[in-house]
C-alpha cells in the first residue's frame, strides 16, 4: 500500500512539474531532481531495505540530481556578459558581440 502511495506521488509530482513554465535551466534541475530523487530511492531501498534509508536515498539523489541538471545546461549565445568602456571612460557590461565568440577581441 506504501508503494502504490509512492507511484501516485511521483507521478502527481511529474504531472505538476510539467504544467509550470520554466526556462532550460530551471527544467534540466528539476528533471534531474526527479529522476535523481527516484533514482536514490530504488539505490537507498536496495541497501538499506527500511523507509529510512528509501528517504535518504530520494532526498540525496534529487539533490545531486538537481545540481548535475542545473550544470550540464548548455549556455546560449547571447546570455554571455562582456564588460566594455565607452569613449568617457564609463565600464558597463552588455551582451557580447561576435568579436568575442570569434576570439577577434
Amino acid at each position: 500500500m506504501i508503494i502504490k502511495k509512492a507511484i501516485v506521488a511521483a507521478l502527481m509530482t511529474v504531472v505538476l512539474a510539467g504544467c509550470e513554465t520554466q526556462t532550460e535551466g530551471q527544467q534540466r534541475a528539476t528533471t534531474g531532481a526527479l529522476v535523481g530523487g527516484a533514482g536514490g530511492a530504488l539505490v537507498g531501498q536496495a541497501i538499506g531495505g527500511n523507509t529510512k534509508s528509501t528517504v535518504i536515498g530520494a532526498a540525496s539523489g534529487a539533490l545531486l540530481g538537481a545540481v548535475v541538471g542545473s550544470a550540464t545546461t548548455p549556455q546560449r549565445r547571447g546570455e554571455q556578459l562582456c564588460r566594455y568602456q565607452d569613449r568617457y571612460g564609463r565600464i558597463y557590461t552588455a551582451p557580447c558581440d561576435d568579436r568575442y565568440y570569434n576570439g577577434d577581441y
